[in-house]
């Protein structure tokens, strides 16, 4: 089975970007993604209503990195340290080399190529430093940019769930996409 440690947290950089560790210095900006009816359109989560909540997900994010059963990244440029955006890789399966990724981006950066160059750093360290075989989104059917998102980097479509899962009064669907590591 794969060992995973987050100790030291990795930081990682990309052309533009640079992915470090989500802080309670963040709260404003994670408050803002979160509580957000349409940045969080597509993701089946109570909205954040105060600043608390904000905190007690940054705590949550905390605690699953330094116990190695997940991680999250602020997505920011190298230039900026203001938190745009967030990834991670969670639901991690060790005994199966293989994890989720998911990924949420303020609308104000959307559109241009952050959210790719992104996932493409995240998918280089989850196969070549973390050594997973697979990687997999769960997608809302009807979020077509990040659908769009996963084929760039060659993520296949595997399935498409009916009424899997129920949030806010409704059965929703999702589709999981994978991408195998060939290397």
């Amino acid at each position: 089975m794969m060992e995973i440690n987050f100790d030291p947290f990795p930081v990682l950089e990309s052309e533009r970007l640079r992915l470090r560790r989500i802080t309670a210095a963040d709260v404003n900006e994670v408050f803002a993604l979160r509580s957000s009816p349409d940045i969080m359109k597509y993701i089946p989560r109570p909205l954040a209503k105060t600043e608390e909540d904000a905190l007690d997900y940054i705590k949550t994010i905390d605690k699953g990195t330094d116990e190695n059963t997940l991680i999250n990244w602020a997505v920011t440029f190298k230039d900026e340290d203001k938190l745009i955006g967030m990834i991670c890789l969670i639901r991690m399966q060790p005994e199966n080399f293989r994890s989720e990724t998911g990924y949420i981006l303020h609308p104000d950066y959307q559109g241009k190529g952050v959210m790719k160059e992104a996932l493409g750093r995240v998918i280089d360290y989850a196969f070549k430093d973390l050594k997973f075989h697979s990687l997999e989104a769960v997608i809302d059917p009807d979020n077509h940019a990040s659908e769009y998102l996963l084929l760039k980097h060659n993520f296949i479509k595997e399935a498409h769930f009916k009424e899997n899962s129920y949030f806010d009064g409704k059965f929703l669907d999702a589709v999981i996409y994978s991408l195998i590591n060939k290397d």
